[in-house]
């Protein structure tokens, strides 16, 4: 699951023109008749692609797709997708490669750009990669936005001592819950998994293709996994990065989740105690810990700069259980407060890393909608306080954030569907890739999915942390990815993670020819 709320480091990676670029979406002419008809209808491609180049993407071009707000009213009220697309230059197309980064909620527009530049030039020369805003996403309209401030410094401790900051972490995401049902009551029924795939049907037809591949990182491996499932025939690659459990979804693979983070921030404090010639923080990983939960008491009773309290600190440092290239930075911020008694670096920290984005709103929104559309969550908070509280003594870093982050699930408006079982023995091999020690989307997930897909294939980092690995500069999994896109052909294999960072002043940006930086820049956190 990528949660798409955070920052996306802008630091890293210059995105910033290819958002430019893309800010006002490009309207397409009106599909031809019958693309609003139950998916898998035929028609000729009825999209029409306006450039909307970047330095970086000289290739870009944008378009929109008109599509049914309620697919079993296909003639009713339409809602639009933003789509982006690099076409492809060979002679000979492989067709369409959808991409999407996560969330639910994360925008897949800028994704194309970067996907279609970072593989290799004569793979990406056979696809067209298509990238696009699922509904209620970004530029796609309507888009969500339930509870502007949600995430407004300083938040209640996350950690519920007692019963005032129990009730004052309730109020809020009952409140978050209730205004999404007041301002989107007539979208929410539509915004989940399945419908969502029912778009990416209609969207291969309007392309005019008789088969899609596709490229989903974290919860796009699951988005990639149900359209699978419900158009098995019209697959041709399927590419699952980092992959989420389908029998989780979603409470389940939360509770997953919070003990992989609490492990991945361990590994985070064991390198800061590796390098205590740099940071001075000592040399045994348990004294670290220790230190860093006094810094979180510290910032708990007085929040640095104003700004920064215990839930926000959580905030921070949770990026670094999905990329380790951020650890130095957010060891030197540690380090400043903990032994130079100086908040600044991590109040500069938060503002990097954990402080909300001004289109924040709108990709959290679409992360509840979906997820507490999806599947059903407990809807007795005793059931929560107790499974929160027994996953907090195992995993205490950041089990009551995360819970706090989906609690609105249990006041939703809407009625949990069932999610669908992804179990598929009709698709052409798919190839899933999957670090060990992933916190967002733990190894067990990528097994499970394995085995629910017939014929696939796990290609495995050995050690990796990392969330999303794929063409982030691991050379044996991206030659892996570049071959299957090529032939189709997919066999189980293992490849070493990519080296630890070394220390690096908290000012020093990680180059933008970094595949890491540039991939976790558009990715996100919380995912």
């Amino acid at each position: 699951m990528l949660h798409p709320l955070k920052k996306r480091a802008a630091v890293l990676l210059s995105i910033a023109t290819v958002a430019a670029a893309l800010a006002s979406p490009v309207t397409a002419a009106p599909a031809a008749p019958g693309a609003e008809q139950a998916a898998g209808a035929e028609q000729a491609a009825a999209l029409r692609w306006t450039g909307c180049a970047t330095p970086r993407y000289p290739a870009l071009q944008c378009a929109s797709l008109k599509v049914p707000l309620d697919h079993a009213r296909p003639a009713g009220r339409q809602i639009s997708l933003a789509l982006t697309r690099v076409p492809h230059t060979a002679a000979t197309s492989q067709g369409p490669l959808l991409v999407n980064p996560g969330g639910p909620g994360g925008s897949g527009r800028s994704l194309a750009g970067f996907i279609a530049s970072a593989l290799p030039k004569d793979v990406a020369a056979q696809y067209d990669v298509i990238g696009f805003d699922p509904r209620g996403v970004g530029k796609s309209e309507p888009a969500l936005d339930c509870g502007p401030g949600h995430f407004a410094p300083v938040r209640p401790d996350s950690v519920p001592r007692d019963a005032a900051t129990e009730r004052a972490n309730l109020e809020r995401v009952r409140a978050f819950a209730e205004s999404c049902g007041t301002k989107h009551a007539d979208v929410l029924p539509h915004i989940g998994t399945v419908s969502a795939a029912q778009d990416i049907e209609l969207l291969r037809a309007a392309l005019g293709a008789q088969r899609i591949s596709y490229f989903g990182y974290s919860y796009g491996t699951y988005l990639g996994a149900v359209y699978a499932k419900l158009h098995p025939g019209r697959v041709h690659r399927l590419v699952l990065d980092s992959v989420v459990d389908p029998g989780g979804v979603w409470y389940e693979d939360n509770l997953a989740q919070d003990r992989a983070f609490d492990a991945r921030h361990k590994a985070f404090l064991a390198w800061v105690a590796a390098h205590d010639a740099t940071y001075g923080l000592g040399t045994d990983a348990a004294a670290v810990e220790e230190r860093w939960y006094a810094m979180r008491e510290g910032v708990r009773q007085t929040p640095a700069g104003g700004k920064v309290g215990a839930a926000e600190l959580e905030d921070t440092f949770m990026p670094g259980g999905y990329f380790n290239g951020y650890w130095p930075n957010l060891a030197e911020a540690f380090a400043a407060y903990a032994v130079k008694q100086d908040p600044k670096p991590l109040v500069a920290a938060y503002e990097r890393f954990g402080a909300v984005e001004p289109s924040a709103g709108n990709g959290y929104s679409v992360y509840t909608a979906v997820q507490c559309r999806d599947s059903a969550w407990p809807r007795d908070w005793n059931q929560w306080r107790a499974d929160m509280w027994r996953t907090h003594a195992e995993a205490p870093f950041m089990t009551w954030n995360n819970a706090w982050y989906n609690a609105p699930c249990a006041f939703w408006p809407t009625e949990a569907l069932q999610a669908p079982d992804v179990t598929n023995a009709d698709l052409p091999p798919a190839l899933l890739l999957q670090a060990t020690e992933d916190a967002a989307t733990p190894f067990g997930g990528a097994l499970s999915m394995r085995d629910k897909l017939k014929g696939s294939a796990l290609v495995v980092e050995e050690g990796g942390g990392n969330h999303g690995i794929a063409l982030s500069g691991n050379k044996c999994l991206d030659e892996k990815v570049s071959a299957y896109l090529r032939t189709g052909k997919a066999a189980d294999a293992t490849c070493p993670a990519q080296a630890a960072p070394k220390p690096a002043a908290a000012t020093r940006a990680v180059p933008p020819s970094a595949g890491g930086a540039a991939l976790h820049g558009l990715l996100g956190f919380r995912g």
